[in-house]
């Protein structure tokens, strides 16, 4: 005799992209449903997400909002931590097929790679007990339109546009994850949604503003591509279900059998708008390829209860009387409601490399501030390592905006056949290593694979220095000032700063071990110039790595002075430390040092007025990370004598960063 087990009770919910459509929704039901329960919601608040989605919530004294990115790992794994979250629920993504086919490498960064950030910091910090990872019926691809089996929770995934691609990669992610690591992951797939507080570029509700305004609607194709639509109170319930008797390591269809085609659905809102279909309605360009239908076999989770209950007319009703009470709630939605909106936050389309570090922007600061050598542009040819990194890919902006001649590097740097084949290849006259393992996506993924860290840091990069020293090429190496921490002959607030002589002391992370290793042992190739960069900061506030972006993402942050490197200003000059071929070691950060408190009011100051934050101590730090942060002051008068006109830290800050960013 089998028994039923009990249903799952979560403690405390993470809950992704919560501001969001779907996801609102889910939260205002559990928070409303469940007042024991405390819920967590992360956004980011982009383009197709609003606070005010989760109004309802806001007066539970177990509901708190946090604005963030879950790319973020710090700020993933300090919630984890600090809220003690036993359950999440994944909904954040990138969800519009078209901007997808324009804009395909953000729905990568995001679905994919920020899907990979949450994954890790669960497995790191070892307290989630149930994870939900939201998907959708496309990573299924087209059924066929005279077929009754809709797709089952074992069929083949075969998606067919980016979007897609990108949901069924973050789905095998998550399930590497259950099968290496034992996560608890459940999977949800589901069809259509639609209802109140949805952004205009779906379907339903850009035809419902569209006839509010007495426009046409846009049909693409022919408009015979059948979808199933569910009412997203229905959703919630669904996922209500899935979260308490749901089971560890199944995937559940959230479906219905009631299809309909698109003209069908422009048909239906023009009638309750007593509109003439063949007036209202005109045909435009279709997607570059638009699926003619997703039909879901729906019974498993049926199986544990639910039921789709509300009917089409009557969640059309109630979704078209919540827009025309709300017909401002999303602001100025022109964009969206055309034919083939595109929200393009990036375009690499045009860039001389891609790179999946977020936003790419271009530097600031010109080389005529800088000034030139006299040598020749024509003369160099510089061979680039770190194309999918983010100082490797603004080098190769920056020689494009310079003249300069250069390519990328094809090869590894620990396979020293490729690295000749590339010398050969390019015939450089300078080599600039950017390339490096930082940790995937901070240092403490260090810690955990130190073989693959020794290759690349140490072995790929002395690789390289030799094949240059036998050649005869000057090389740069990108390395770090992570390497010192304050100390008795260097205290903290004393203005007294590591030399570039002086012996790395800190040995807080093995990343940082690595690079104070290869660093004394490039001391042997008189070849080599190595650049010491620290915490870098650019005037690209959108990119994760970007130290002033990180910390005004974080809850808390610890205020302590350090040493900083602006790379709108700094950047430009190593190109012009390569012309001359300076070598040796050189402190690459801007003179002087400054707080995260004082970043921090910069940034309130520019960019948000009302932004707050608080303190935490190194204790309190240490622990949401693995390994030690580095905190050091580094002595910047070798490189300010060399460039007289290089600004302090501070200066630098306010007008490469703040000031062409000004939003107050």
């Amino acid at each position: 005799m089998t028994t039923t087990p009990s249903p799952y009770e979560p403690k405390n919910i993470l809950i992704t992209g919560a501001a969001g459509f779907i996801a609102s929704h889910v939260t205002t039901r559990l928070i409303k449903k469940y007042p024991s329960y405390k819920i967590v919601a992360l956004d980011k608040l982009d383009y197709c997400s609003t606070f005010k989605n989760l109004q309802q919530c806001t007066s539970s004294k177990n509901f708190k909002f946090v604005k963030a990115d879950i790319a973020s790992a710090d700020i993933v794994n300090h919630l984890l931590v600090e809220e003690k979250i036993d359950t999440i629920m994944h909904f954040a993504a990138q969800t519009h097929v078209d901007n997808s086919f324009g804009n395909s490498m953000e729905f990568t960064y995001n679905n994919i790679y920020g899907t990979h950030v949450l994954l890790e910091g669960c497995r790191v910090t070892d307290h989630v007990k149930r994870f939900i990872h939201v998907s959708t019926d496309e990573v299924y691809g087209e059924t066929k339109l005279d077929t009754n089996v809709g797709n089952h929770e074992a069929s083949q995934l075969l998606p067919t546009n980016p979007y897609s691609a990108t949901k069924a990669g973050a789905e095998m992610l998550a399930m590497a994850y259950h099968r290496s690591y034992g996560l608890p992951i459940i999977t949800s797939r589901g069809n259509n949604v639609y209802g109140p507080n949805q952004y205009p570029e779906k379907l339903v509700p850009k035809l419902i503003l569209r006839a509010m305004k007495g426009d046409k609607f846009p049909i693409h194709g022919d408009g015979s591509n059948v979808r199933s639509y569910l009412y997203c109170g229905d959703v919630s319930e669904a996922f209500d279900v899935i979260l308490h008797k749901g089971e560890i390591g199944q995937v559940y269809n959230i479906g219905t059998k009631k299809e309909r085609s698109v003209l069908d659905v422009a048909s239906d809102i023009c009638k309750l708008f007593k509109l003439d279909p063949k007036e209202a309605i005109e045909f435009v360009k279709d997607r570059p390829f638009n699926d003619k239908r997703y039909f879901l076999d729906d019974q498993k989770l049926k199986q544990l209860g639910w039921e789709d209950r509300t009917c089409w007319e009557e969640g059309l009703k109630m979704t078209i009387e919540w827009y025309k009470n709300n017909p401002n709630w999303w602001g100025d939605v022109s964009t969206a409601l055309n034919p083939h909106p595109h929200f393009s936050a990036i375009n690499l389309s045009d860039e001389p490399q891609w790179s999946f570090q977020y936003g790419f922007s271009r530097l600031v600061r010109s080389f005529t501030e800088i000034g030139r050598t006299n040598k020749s542009e024509g003369e160099f040819k510089f061979l680039i390592y770190g194309r999918t990194g983010w100082i490797g890919g603004l080098l190769g902006k920056l020689c494009d905006e310079d003249g300069i001649d250069w390519e990328y590097g094809k090869g590894r740097l620990e396979d020293r056949k490729s690295l000749l084949e590339d010398i050969f290849r390019v015939m450089p006259s300078h080599v600039l290593n950017a390339a490096g393992v930082t940790g995937r996506p901070n240092v403490d993924w260090c810690e955990s694979h130190k073989v693959e860290t020794i290759r690349t840091n140490v072995v790929g990069t002395l690789n390289l220095a030799d094949i240059c020293k036998e050649n005869g090429l000057y090389m740069m190496n990108f390395a770090t000032g992570c390497i010192f921490e304050y100390d008795k002959e260097h205290p903290l607030g004393s203005g007294i700063g590591f030399k570039e002589e002086d012996k790395p002391n800190f040995i807080g992370s093995f990343y940082s071990k690595t690079k104070a290793m290869v660093e004394d042992l490039l001391k042997e190739y008189d070849n080599v110039c190595t650049l010491r960069v620290r915490m870098p900061i650019s005037s690209d506030l959108n990119n994760p790595r970007n130290f002033i972006t990180k910390i005004s993402h974080y809850n808390k942050v610890v205020n302590i002075p350090n040493s900083m490197t602006v790379l709108d200003e700094l950047l430009p000059i190593a190109i012009e430390m390569a012309k001359r071929n300076l070598k040796g070691i050189w402190n690459f950060t801007n003179p002087g040092v400054i707080s995260h408190n004082e970043i921090l009011e910069l940034y309130k100051e520019y960019i948000d007025p009302k932004f707050k934050w608080e303190n935490f101590n190194l204790e309190e730090q240490a622990k949401v990370i693995v390994a030690p942060r580095s905190n050091n002051e580094m002595d910047g008068f070798k490189l300010k004598k060399e460039f007289q006109d290089l600004l302090p830290i501070k200066d630098s800050i306010i007008k490469f960063v703040f000031e062409p960013n000004k939003k107050i």
